[in-house]
């Protein structure tokens, strides 16, 4: 992919942010229809299949490649800003099924010398049972679930006290989480990364912004074009160059937006920092950990005919994110309600509400996916 894409291109001159600027942009909203024309990565890799460790499907689908190299994520950095040590327990509650989120935090766990207790997600009582018995000393997750967690053993009295860290990342990590969390004895971090990338940056002890992982080059550009922001600070969208020999991405558009932070951290990490997830650059979106494309509610509404028009909510109760589809209909009765519901879960892997409306009641925007949560 990338030979035919930068055959112009003489990798001898690329040796500035400016020449690197010059490069086309590879966008990840592009992938599921550019992965299809060489299967399962699109030409984007460089080992073969067969010669790597896991391959992943995430939503969309994308495929993912994993490496053979010991914590090839590189999520142990992240743990250990977060003050993960050797020898500790990890509670690790992302999925193990199809996507690489469960792999990521075993992987840079184990690189530091930590066990790791594969929870997965879901089945709250088996987990805090897990938890009781086990003592690990920190979680691995979204911070939604963690919030379930702390408030589902605090109703039953069992005794989750072992854990007092946790590194959080999956969706948007708000003030109120983490003040709910530390006031529950947790002191929660997050990171940033995505199941291409793998960690991009992470919070330290200051909590002031996230430190770039040292394998990354990133770029704030100008929403939808290849062009750098004008000044430090200004918001665009976050673009990365990865040099990793298995899965190299050069100019990799994530969709999502943020800044970078001037000067350093205060914890004395030298590397330069993100604002934050501050939202979308497209439509596409996270919710609980897992990405939504506007492709995906569609195929849900192929076999309702009786739907007009919709468009997909995301917000946030405060404790965990809500997904409530709004569909237009002149006749409800003819509209499988459940049917929908289970079809939108089919195309997420995310359950969802539904709301039924009057013709002419969505605004005309071409919109399919509208974000209401706070960001920052």
């Amino acid at each position: 992919y990338f030979a035919e894409l930068l055959r112009e291109v003489d990798p001898g001159t690329v040796t500035s942010r400016a020449a690197l600027a010059q490069l086309p942009v590879t966008r990840k909203s592009d992938l599921p229809a550019l992965q299809p024309r060489n299967l399962p990565f699109g030409g984007l890799n460089g080992t073969k299949p067969g010669d790597l460790a896991r391959i992943f499907m995430s939503p969309g689908p994308i495929y993912d490649p994993e490496g053979r190299r010991p914590d090839y994520w590189r999520f142990a950095r992240a743990l250990f800003a977060c003050g993960f040590r050797q020898g500790e327990i990890l509670h690790n509650t992302f999925s193990y099924h199809l996507t690489p989120a469960g792999s990521m935090m075993e992987s840079g766990a184990h690189a530091l010398g930590c066990a790791v207790v594969p929870a997965g997600v879901g089945q709250t009582d088996l987990q805090l049972r897990a938890i009781a018995d086990i003592r690990p000393h920190g979680y691995a997750g979204t911070p939604s679930f963690l919030k379930i967690l702390v408030d589902k053993a605090r109703e039953e009295g069992a005794d989750i006290s072992s854990m007092t860290k946790a590194l959080v990342t999956g969706e948007a990590f708000l003030p109120a989480q983490r003040a709910a969390l530390r006031a529950a004895g947790i002191i929660a971090r997050q990171s940033y990364g995505s199941a291409d990338l793998g960690l991009v940056a992470y919070e330290s002890e200051a909590e002031e912004g996230m430190i770039l992982d040292e394998h990354v080059i990133v770029e704030i550009l100008r929403p939808g074009t290849g062009d750098p922001v004008e000044s430090e600070g200004e918001v665009g969208e976050v673009v990365v160059t990865l040099l990793e020999a298995d899965y190299p991405l050069i100019r990799f558009a994530t969709g999502d937006l943020s800044a970078l932070l001037p000067g350093t951290s205060p914890c004395g990490r030298t590397n330069a920092r993100l604002r934050g997830w501050m939202g979308r650059a497209d439509q596409v979106t996270k919710i609980r950990g897992m990405f939504v494309h506007p492709v995906q509610v569609t195929a849900a509404l192929k076999k309702h005919p009786a739907v007009s028009k919709a468009r997909l909510v995301v917000s946030h109760d405060g404790s965990s994110d809500d997904m409530l589809l709004e569909v237009e209909t002149s006749d409800p009765a003819a509209l499988a309600q459940d049917a929908l519901l289970d079809d939108l879960r089919a195309a997420t892997k995310l359950r969802g509400r539904l709301a039924l409306l009057a013709p002419g009641t969505l605004p005309a925007d071409a919109k399919t996916i509208e974000d209401r949560r706070p960001v920052g």
